[in-house]
């Protein structure tokens, strides 16, 4: 999904902390889409098209609106957006719909999906956001070691210091204890320009691109250029509680690059 450097950490000109920091960002990343799109792959969750249009617009719009209304330097949802945040975390139960599964809305080169989830779904999405960055972080720490812990470089001695000195917990970096005690909303995006649709899907959903984005379009499952496979990415998630119960809420949109479907 991502491209890796070509360079190596030693080739780089930055500073050691910097690059292991940058690399847990990146493990972070993985780990979120990981956790967000397993769903039906790991735990046989429902894949549900045909999401109302108005509904679906109706998110889309409210969570441009939250992403406004938040300071850029922080994810926490001013007082002012409170309500809307805790309408749009009670849509399941206000339109009756089922909470862990993926409900789509598509048209020709777009396609949305929402997923909600509430009490125990939100505790194991938790788990298995941390389990997904740990390992990913370590197979890289590990292979770090062995393609550069030969090397007599003080920078990379550094550097390599730095990535074993990681830890970071999941759940205090999506500021889960402040939420709960504090009743706060919290809104975060990860965008990509172009995401790789066959590695959403094929990868880490573990369906076909067709049951996600529609017959019309899906790229080929063989021979799909970079062009066929190429969308634009935008994942929201909303964390916020209704009393007691932690609440969760993962808008995605998705925008076929090119404009054939213009």
């Amino acid at each position: 999904m991502y491209e890796e450097p070509d360079e190596s950490p030693a080739e780089r000109v930055l500073d050691p902390a910097n690059r292991a920091k940058e690399r847990a960002d990146e493990s972070r990343m993985h780990a979120e889409l990981a956790a967000v799109f397993e769903g039906r792959r790991k735990f046989d969750v429902a894949i549900i098209p045909g999401l109302d249009a108005d509904l679906a617009r109706q998110v889309q719009k409210t969570v441009a609106r939250l992403e406004r209304a938040k300071a850029p330097d922080s994810p926490i949802l001013p007082p002012a957006s409170m309500a809307e945040a805790a309408e749009l975390l009670k849509l399941p139960e206000a339109r009756e719909l089922s909470t862990c599964d993926y409900h789509i809305y598509r048209r020709p080169g777009e396609a949305m999906i929402v997923r909600w989830l509430e009490g125990e779904q939100v505790e194991t999405f938790y788990e298995r956001l941390q389990a997904h960055f740990d390992a990913a972080l370590e197979g890289f720490k590990e292979d770090e070691r062995q393609a550069l812990g030969w090397k007599q470089d003080p920078k990379i001695a550094a550097y390599l210091k730095a990535l074993d000195e990681i830890d970071i917990k999941m759940p205090d970096r999506y500021l889960r204890d402040l939420i709960r005690k504090h009743n706060l909303f919290v809104l975060s995006t990860q965008t990509a320009d172009e995401i790789n649709i066959a590695y959403l899907c094929n990868q880490l959903m573990g369906v076909s691109m067709e049951e996600v984005v529609g017959a019309r379009s899906a790229p080929p499952e063989d021979g799909a250029s970079d062009r066929d496979l190429a969308w634009f990415f935008k994942l929201f998630s909303l964390r916020g509680m209704d009393g007691d119960t932690e609440q969760m809420c993962f808008f995605t949109y998705l925008q076929k690059s090119d404009d054939s479907f213009e």
